[in-house]
């Protein structure tokens, strides 16, 4: 899996700032995450299989993440045969490395 981190998300993108209580509908609310399950993973019921698995591993580690901060995790087609425990390691590494090289080590 590939794994890219936002770690602030940018301003309000429309010109103006937002005022009054659109503001606080845009204000982020902790960090999110998305997923990329392209073709090359399986077909449609693997894709969502994987997506659910992948979803449930970064529910458990959003809390490492900034509260402004983008995820974005890709599963490349070995994807498909992992199993729960593999998905999450490979998250949690893909994270360490993400988090330890925004914190300059």
């Amino acid at each position: 899996m590939v794994v890219h981190l936002l770690p602030e998300r940018p301003a309000h993108a429309g010109g103006e700032p937002a005022r009054g209580p659109e503001a606080r509908a845009m204000t982020p609310s902790g960090a999110r995450a998305g997923f990329v399950v392209g073709k090359s993973v399986g077909n449609s019921v693997v894709r969502h299989r994987v997506t659910r698995r992948l979803r449930a591993a970064v529910r458990e580690e959003l809390d490492r993440l900034p509260a402004t901060a983008d995820l974005v995790v890709r599963a490349r087609p070995e994807a498909a045969t992992a199993d729960w425990a593999d998905l999450r390691s490979d998250l949690r590494r893909g994270l360490d490395r993400l988090l330890d090289r925004r914190a300059g080590r």
